[in-house]
Protein backbone atom coordinates (compact mmCIF):
# COMPACT_ATOMS: atom_id res chain seq x y z
CA UNK A 1 0.00 0.00 0.00
CA UNK A 2 1.32 3.47 -0.83
CA UNK A 3 1.78 6.45 1.42
CA UNK A 4 -1.27 8.22 -0.27
CA UNK A 5 -3.53 5.04 -0.18
CA UNK A 6 -2.67 5.18 3.87
CA UNK A 7 -3.34 8.92 4.57
CA UNK A 8 -7.64 7.91 3.88
CA UNK A 9 -7.06 6.40 6.85
CA UNK A 10 -5.46 9.15 9.18
CA UNK A 11 -9.05 10.09 10.39
CA UNK A 12 -9.67 6.92 13.22
CA UNK A 13 -13.53 7.63 11.78
CA UNK A 14 -12.36 6.35 8.52
CA UNK A 15 -10.53 3.57 9.20
CA UNK A 16 -11.74 -0.57 9.08
CA UNK A 17 -14.87 -0.27 11.46
CA UNK A 18 -13.65 -3.76 13.23
CA UNK A 19 -10.41 -2.24 14.53
CA UNK A 20 -10.06 0.61 17.59
CA UNK A 21 -11.72 0.69 20.64
CA UNK A 22 -15.61 1.09 20.79
CA UNK A 23 -17.22 4.59 21.19
CA UNK A 24 -20.21 6.31 19.79
CA UNK A 25 -19.76 6.49 16.21
CA UNK A 26 -15.82 6.20 16.83
CA UNK A 27 -15.79 9.48 17.39
CA UNK A 28 -13.05 11.26 20.11
CA UNK A 29 -13.44 10.22 23.94
CA UNK A 30 -13.08 13.11 25.31
CA UNK A 31 -14.52 13.26 29.31
CA UNK A 32 -12.52 16.62 29.70
CA UNK A 33 -15.33 18.74 28.02
CA UNK A 34 -12.87 20.85 26.53
CA UNK A 35 -13.58 21.85 22.95
CA UNK A 36 -16.89 19.87 22.53
CA UNK A 37 -19.77 21.34 20.61
CA UNK A 38 -21.78 18.64 20.65
CA UNK A 39 -21.98 15.49 23.74
CA UNK A 40 -22.68 11.98 22.99
CA UNK A 41 -23.18 10.55 26.54
CA UNK A 42 -23.83 7.24 28.25
CA UNK A 43 -26.25 6.90 30.91
CA UNK A 44 -26.36 3.07 31.80
CA UNK A 45 -28.91 3.11 34.57
CA UNK A 46 -31.96 0.99 34.51
CA UNK A 47 -33.25 1.24 38.27
CA UNK A 48 -36.87 3.37 37.05
CA UNK A 49 -37.85 -0.20 35.44
CA UNK A 50 -41.15 -1.94 36.33
CA UNK A 51 -41.31 -5.15 34.35
CA UNK A 52 -37.61 -6.15 32.17
CA UNK A 53 -34.30 -4.94 33.14
CA UNK A 54 -31.28 -4.38 30.93
CA UNK A 55 -31.17 -0.88 29.35
CA UNK A 56 -28.32 -0.22 31.82
CA UNK A 57 -26.17 -1.89 28.80
CA UNK A 58 -27.68 -0.07 26.40
CA UNK A 59 -25.36 2.17 25.62
CA UNK A 60 -22.20 0.11 25.75
CA UNK A 61 -24.30 -2.49 22.87
CA UNK A 62 -24.81 1.15 20.62
CA UNK A 63 -21.45 1.94 20.77
CA UNK A 64 -21.00 -1.19 19.40
CA UNK A 65 -22.96 -1.21 16.19
CA UNK A 66 -22.11 2.39 15.80
CA UNK A 67 -19.31 1.27 13.97
CA UNK A 68 -21.29 0.41 11.11
CA UNK A 69 -22.62 3.96 11.22
CA UNK A 70 -20.66 6.02 8.52
CA UNK A 71 -19.79 9.82 8.90
CA UNK A 72 -22.42 11.40 6.89
CA UNK A 73 -26.11 11.23 6.25
CA UNK A 74 -26.98 9.78 2.61
CA UNK A 75 -30.42 11.10 2.16
CA UNK A 76 -30.24 14.74 3.91
CA UNK A 77 -26.72 15.61 2.95
CA UNK A 78 -25.75 16.20 6.99
CA UNK A 79 -21.98 15.84 7.63
CA UNK A 80 -22.23 16.63 11.33
CA UNK A 81 -18.52 15.55 12.46
CA UNK A 82 -17.92 18.29 9.36
CA UNK A 83 -20.76 21.15 10.97
CA UNK A 84 -19.23 20.67 14.90
CA UNK A 85 -16.92 19.16 17.32
CA UNK A 86 -18.21 15.56 18.53
CA UNK A 87 -16.94 14.05 20.88
CA UNK A 88 -18.16 10.37 22.96
CA UNK A 89 -17.95 12.28 26.69
CA UNK A 90 -18.49 9.04 28.83
CA UNK A 91 -21.33 7.75 31.14
CA UNK A 92 -22.86 9.70 33.58
CA UNK A 93 -22.98 6.56 35.50
CA UNK A 94 -24.30 6.56 38.93
CA UNK A 95 -22.31 5.64 42.04
CA UNK A 96 -25.31 4.66 44.46
CA UNK A 97 -27.50 2.22 41.55
CA UNK A 98 -29.97 0.76 44.20
CA UNK A 99 -31.17 3.75 45.22
CA UNK A 100 -33.48 5.61 42.83
CA UNK A 101 -33.71 9.05 43.86
CA UNK A 102 -29.74 9.48 44.53
CA UNK A 103 -28.99 7.86 41.28
CA UNK A 104 -31.27 10.54 39.69
CA UNK A 105 -28.90 13.27 41.41
CA UNK A 106 -25.83 11.85 40.39
CA UNK A 107 -27.41 12.26 36.10
CA UNK A 108 -28.08 15.47 36.72
CA UNK A 109 -24.70 16.44 38.63
CA UNK A 110 -23.03 14.76 34.80
CA UNK A 111 -25.21 16.42 33.15
CA UNK A 112 -25.25 20.24 34.80
CA UNK A 113 -20.99 19.84 33.78
CA UNK A 114 -22.10 19.45 30.13
CA UNK A 115 -24.36 22.37 30.15
CA UNK A 116 -21.97 24.33 32.17
CA UNK A 117 -19.52 23.33 29.13
CA UNK A 118 -21.87 24.61 26.49
CA UNK A 119 -22.12 21.51 25.19
CA UNK A 120 -25.22 19.88 23.52
CA UNK A 121 -26.26 16.79 25.01
CA UNK A 122 -27.15 13.64 22.64
CA UNK A 123 -28.14 11.08 26.18
CA UNK A 124 -27.97 6.81 25.12
CA UNK A 125 -29.87 5.11 27.87
CA UNK A 126 -30.68 3.56 30.19
CA UNK A 127 -34.37 3.48 30.96
CA UNK A 128 -36.79 6.53 30.34
CA UNK A 129 -36.61 7.68 34.13
CA UNK A 130 -33.21 9.08 32.80
CA UNK A 131 -34.95 12.13 30.79
CA UNK A 132 -36.17 13.75 34.16
CA UNK A 133 -32.52 14.56 35.48
CA UNK A 134 -31.61 16.02 32.28
CA UNK A 135 -34.32 18.05 31.96
CA UNK A 136 -33.55 19.19 35.48
CA UNK A 137 -30.26 20.38 34.06
CA UNK A 138 -31.38 21.64 30.93
CA UNK A 139 -34.33 23.57 32.29
CA UNK A 140 -33.15 25.65 34.67
CA UNK A 141 -34.17 28.76 32.68
CA UNK A 142 -37.69 27.62 32.64
CA UNK A 143 -39.86 24.99 30.92
CA UNK A 144 -38.79 23.69 27.20
CA UNK A 145 -40.82 21.47 24.72
CA UNK A 146 -40.67 17.85 23.68
CA UNK A 147 -41.03 16.19 20.97
CA UNK A 148 -41.70 12.14 22.43
CA UNK A 149 -41.54 9.46 20.30
CA UNK A 150 -42.36 6.99 22.03
CA UNK A 151 -44.98 3.48 22.27
CA UNK A 152 -45.95 4.83 26.12
CA UNK A 153 -46.50 8.72 27.29
CA UNK A 154 -44.68 8.22 30.50
CA UNK A 155 -47.15 10.35 32.34
CA UNK A 156 -48.27 7.79 35.07
CA UNK A 157 -48.56 8.74 38.71
CA UNK A 158 -46.97 6.45 41.71
CA UNK A 159 -46.22 2.96 40.63
CA UNK A 160 -44.96 0.14 43.57
CA UNK A 161 -44.08 3.24 46.08
CA UNK A 162 -42.34 5.21 43.69
CA UNK A 163 -43.03 8.22 41.52
CA UNK A 164 -39.84 8.32 39.55
CA UNK A 165 -40.18 4.97 37.54
CA UNK A 166 -39.29 4.99 33.65
CA UNK A 167 -43.33 5.31 33.23
CA UNK A 168 -43.84 8.94 34.73
CA UNK A 169 -40.99 11.31 33.61
CA UNK A 170 -42.99 13.46 32.59
CA UNK A 171 -45.52 13.80 34.28
CA UNK A 172 -42.83 14.58 37.32
CA UNK A 173 -41.09 17.32 34.39
CA UNK A 174 -44.33 19.28 34.15
CA UNK A 175 -44.86 19.49 38.14
CA UNK A 176 -41.36 20.28 38.61
CA UNK A 177 -41.97 23.35 35.82
CA UNK A 178 -39.42 21.70 33.62
CA UNK A 179 -41.47 21.00 30.72
CA UNK A 180 -44.05 22.50 28.98
CA UNK A 181 -46.95 21.04 28.25
CA UNK A 182 -49.13 22.40 25.61
CA UNK A 183 -45.23 22.86 23.72
CA UNK A 184 -45.07 18.86 24.08
CA UNK A 185 -46.01 16.45 21.67
CA UNK A 186 -46.24 12.66 22.35
CA UNK A 187 -46.18 10.17 18.55
CA UNK A 188 -46.57 6.30 18.46
CA UNK A 189 -48.52 5.70 21.69
CA UNK A 190 -50.20 2.28 20.92
CA UNK A 191 -50.45 -1.09 23.45
CA UNK A 192 -52.77 -2.90 26.14
CA UNK A 193 -53.77 -1.18 29.29
CA UNK A 194 -55.02 -1.63 32.63
CA UNK A 195 -57.04 1.35 33.15
CA UNK A 196 -58.45 4.01 30.00
CA UNK A 197 -57.57 6.82 31.88
CA UNK A 198 -53.50 5.71 32.07
CA UNK A 199 -52.60 8.67 30.23
CA UNK A 200 -55.01 11.19 31.50
CA UNK A 201 -52.19 13.47 32.68
CA UNK A 202 -50.98 14.05 29.09
CA UNK A 203 -54.29 15.26 28.15
CA UNK A 204 -55.31 17.43 30.95
CA UNK A 205 -52.51 19.10 31.22
CA UNK A 206 -52.42 19.88 27.26
CA UNK A 207 -49.95 18.00 25.87
CA UNK A 208 -50.93 16.57 22.28
CA UNK A 209 -50.89 13.10 22.08
CA UNK A 210 -51.29 10.91 18.69
CA UNK A 211 -52.01 7.95 19.14
CA UNK A 212 -50.52 4.58 16.66
CA UNK A 213 -53.67 4.57 14.69
CA UNK A 214 -54.02 8.61 14.18
CA UNK A 215 -50.48 8.37 13.11
CA UNK A 216 -51.56 6.12 10.38
CA UNK A 217 -53.83 7.90 9.30
CA UNK A 218 -51.89 11.28 9.33
CA UNK A 219 -48.81 10.04 7.94
CA UNK A 220 -45.49 11.42 8.11
CA UNK A 221 -45.97 15.05 6.54
CA UNK A 222 -49.08 15.78 8.63
CA UNK A 223 -47.69 14.84 12.00
CA UNK A 224 -44.40 16.78 11.15
CA UNK A 225 -46.57 19.54 10.42
CA UNK A 226 -48.87 19.19 13.63
CA UNK A 227 -45.16 18.69 15.53
CA UNK A 228 -43.99 22.03 14.31
CA UNK A 229 -46.93 23.47 15.22
CA UNK A 230 -46.96 22.10 18.53
CA UNK A 231 -43.46 23.26 19.85
CA UNK A 232 -43.26 26.96 18.24
CA UNK A 233 -39.87 28.44 18.07
CA UNK A 234 -39.33 28.01 21.45
CA UNK A 235 -35.97 25.64 23.10
CA UNK A 236 -37.27 21.77 22.33
CA UNK A 237 -35.66 18.26 23.03
CA UNK A 238 -36.17 15.12 20.88
CA UNK A 239 -36.80 11.74 23.76
CA UNK A 240 -37.34 8.83 21.33
CA UNK A 241 -37.97 5.25 23.35
CA UNK A 242 -36.98 2.73 21.29
CA UNK A 243 -39.76 0.65 21.67
CA UNK A 244 -41.62 3.28 19.59
CA UNK A 245 -40.92 1.01 16.83
CA UNK A 246 -42.72 -2.37 16.17
CA UNK A 247 -40.97 -5.23 17.97
CA UNK A 248 -40.49 -6.49 14.69
CA UNK A 249 -37.52 -4.05 13.82
CA UNK A 250 -36.61 -3.46 17.57
CA UNK A 251 -37.37 -6.31 20.24
CA UNK A 252 -34.53 -5.69 22.41
CA UNK A 253 -36.82 -3.34 24.92
CA UNK A 254 -38.26 -3.70 28.08
CA UNK A 255 -42.04 -2.83 27.33
CA UNK A 256 -42.31 -3.99 23.69
CA UNK A 257 -45.43 -3.43 21.97
CA UNK A 258 -46.79 -4.50 18.67
CA UNK A 259 -48.51 -2.45 15.42
CA UNK A 260 -45.26 0.20 15.87
CA UNK A 261 -43.25 2.40 13.83
CA UNK A 262 -41.07 1.49 10.92
CA UNK A 263 -37.18 1.95 11.37
CA UNK A 264 -37.48 4.35 8.17
CA UNK A 265 -41.06 6.13 9.80
CA UNK A 266 -38.76 6.79 12.77
CA UNK A 267 -35.71 8.42 10.33
CA UNK A 268 -37.97 10.57 8.21
CA UNK A 269 -39.84 11.66 11.94
CA UNK A 270 -36.28 12.85 13.07
CA UNK A 271 -35.22 13.73 10.15
CA UNK A 272 -38.44 16.47 10.09
CA UNK A 273 -37.09 17.71 12.84
CA UNK A 274 -34.34 19.91 11.29
CA UNK A 275 -34.94 23.65 11.98
CA UNK A 276 -36.35 23.20 15.07
CA UNK A 277 -34.65 24.91 17.95
CA UNK A 278 -33.42 21.94 19.55
CA UNK A 279 -31.54 22.15 22.59
CA UNK A 280 -30.68 18.39 23.21
CA UNK A 281 -32.43 14.61 22.37
CA UNK A 282 -32.12 11.39 23.91
CA UNK A 283 -32.74 7.49 22.63
CA UNK A 284 -33.98 5.64 25.73
CA UNK A 285 -34.86 1.62 26.41
CA UNK A 286 -32.16 -0.57 24.49
CA UNK A 287 -32.07 -3.58 26.68
CA UNK A 288 -29.66 -5.85 24.41
CA UNK A 289 -30.35 -9.05 26.33
CA UNK A 290 -33.84 -9.62 24.43
CA UNK A 291 -32.09 -9.34 21.06
CA UNK A 292 -29.83 -11.67 20.68
CA UNK A 293 -29.49 -10.65 16.96
CA UNK A 294 -28.17 -7.34 17.91
CA UNK A 295 -30.55 -5.34 15.26
CA UNK A 296 -32.04 -3.29 17.94
CA UNK A 297 -28.69 -1.81 19.00
CA UNK A 298 -28.15 -1.14 15.39
CA UNK A 299 -31.24 0.38 14.79
CA UNK A 300 -30.73 2.55 18.44
CA UNK A 301 -27.36 3.46 16.70
CA UNK A 302 -29.04 4.53 13.76
CA UNK A 303 -31.61 6.52 15.21
CA UNK A 304 -28.78 8.02 17.37
CA UNK A 305 -26.98 8.96 13.93
CA UNK A 306 -30.32 11.29 12.75
CA UNK A 307 -30.75 12.90 15.93
CA UNK A 308 -27.18 14.18 15.49
CA UNK A 309 -27.90 15.11 12.71
CA UNK A 310 -30.68 17.63 13.40
CA UNK A 311 -29.05 18.79 16.35
CA UNK A 312 -26.01 19.48 14.82
CA UNK A 313 -27.58 21.23 12.06
CA UNK A 314 -29.23 23.43 15.24
CA UNK A 315 -26.02 24.03 17.53
CA UNK A 316 -24.80 25.73 14.03
CA UNK A 317 -27.63 26.49 11.54
CA UNK A 318 -25.53 28.73 9.18
CA UNK A 319 -22.91 26.45 8.09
Amino acid sequence: MSNNDASEFDNPMARPRYVGVPTFFRAPWKEDLKDVDVGLIGVPFDGGVTNRPGSRHGPREVRNHSSLVRMKNQATGVAPFELCQVADIGDAWVPSPFELTQSHNAIQQAFDRVVAANIVPIAVGGDHSVTLPIFRALAKNGPIGMIHIDAHCDTGDDYMGSKFHHGAPFSRAVEEGLLDPKRTIQIGIRGTVNDLDLWKFSHDSGMRVIYMDEFYRLGIDKTLAEARRVVGDGPVYISFDIDSLDPAFAPGTGTPEVGGLTSLEAQLLIRGCAGMNLIGADMVEVAPSFCPSGNTALVGANVLFELLCVVAQARFPSR
